[in-house]
């Protein structure tokens, strides 16, 4: 098997380094900097709570430039088949899964944020079902792109990557030591009790916020039963980020309305909730101001020693309805005028969060 997963591996690497050769450079310049940096220190199996070296790390995206230059100048830069029996298309997931399956191990190929391809094969530890899907949690990767999701649902099936989960939260635990008053960041590390194992925690909290992920990705399932298949069909067509963006902010806040946060609060998975709030940045944050002012109602009232209160949960269903809402007017808005009208009203609903007049 380890020839076969050799030569497999390195195919689908290959079909990431493609994928980024075309679309790294959708990235912010701090955000593509962060990435290379973790994904220098995924590919040199490096431990998270080991800084990387500038230098090396400089050199090492260069090298990695240049590679992306070469792939994307080729006279056929397409993907490449999958080495699996006779060779299988590079997004054929369920017939390379078929082959999979016995060895523990999981393939994913589809279309992510600004219909950007997405491969991974990781290490499958831990599958199950939940709400009509699959849920499947994946371990180590032996091949995957620069800037990852952490989790998709395509189909039937909920795709969590740990360890995209693991690096990401190893980012966040830095930067609350950098920004020791960071709102919600610190309140969620001071009740996660991350001390000197650092690894120790990172595995602890990973586990709980695979959970967190599970949760969210349900919601958007949920999302997709009420809204239909023409959401994804204007998500598909859409050519405008800005326009991709809000879409896809207002359906991750019903999502979090609707299944993370209240299941969250049932729970009393406090952590989780302070680390949610944390990471309300963005324009998930500029658009629900309502949200964050009922976190801090809620984490005023726990810290005066009354516990748990209903200042958050209190909000979630107004909040459910307002992104459903928000979500069918946008639909509406597509239907009468494609991507111009979607344009428009993305417009409008972010100038009236900024508190500005509606353009035009």
């Amino acid at each position: 098997m380890s020839t076969v997963l050799d030569d497999l591996a390195a195919a689908v690497q290959r079909n990431c380094d493609l994928a980024d050769a075309v679309h790294a450079q959708d990235l912010s310049l701090c955000t593509y900097l962060l990435q290379m940096r973790e994904f220098f220190r995924w590919e040199r199996g490096l431990a998270l709570d080991r800084l990387p070296d500038r230098g090396e790390v400089g050199r090492w995206i260069a090298t990695r430039e240049s590679l992306w230059e070469a792939l994307a100048g080729q006279a056929d830069p397409s993907f490449a088949q999958l080495p699996i029996a006779s060779g299988l298309d590079a997004f054929d997931e369920a017939a390379a899964n078929e082959r999979l399956d016995e060895f523990g191990l999981i393939y994913a190929a589809g279309l992510g944020r600004f219909r950007r391809p997405e491969f991974v094969l990781a290490e499958r530890i831990e599958s199950h079902a939940r709400e009509g899907a699959t849920i499947v949690v994946t371990g180590r990767e032996h091949a995957r792109g620069m800037n990852p999701p952490m989790a998709a649902s395509r189909g039937d099936q909920v795709l969590v990557r740990r360890d995209v989960l693991r690096r990401w939260l190893g980012t966040r635990l830095e930067l609350s030591q950098q920004r020791p008053s960071a709102e919600g960041l610190c309140a969620a590390v001071d009740a996660w009790r991350v001390d000197d194992d650092r690894e120790g925690a990172l595995e602890r909290i990973a586990t709980a916020e695979t959970e967190t992920l599970i949760l969210h990705e349900l919601g958007e399932r949920r999302a997709a039963a009420l809204l239909g298949p023409q959401w994804e069909q204007m998500l598909a067509a859409l050519d405008d980020p800005r326009g991709e963006i809000v879409a896809r902010a207002i359906r991750d806040l019903f999502a979090d309305c609707e299944s993370t946060l209240p299941t969250l609060l049932e729970r009393d998975e406090r952590a989780s909730i302070h680390f949610w709030f944390a990471n309300l940045e963005g324009m998930r944050g500029l658009l629900a101001p309502e949200l964050r002012a009922g976190y801090l109602r809620w984490r005023g009232e726990g810290l005066a020693g009354s516990g748990a209160s209903a200042a958050l949960a209190d909000a979630l269903p107004a909040q459910r309805e307002h992104w459903l809402a928000r979500a069918r007017e946008m639909l509406a808005a597509w239907r009468d005028a494609a991507g111009a009208g979607v344009a428009a009203f993305s417009e409008e609903l972010v100038a009236a969060a900024r508190g500005e007049s509606p353009p035009g």
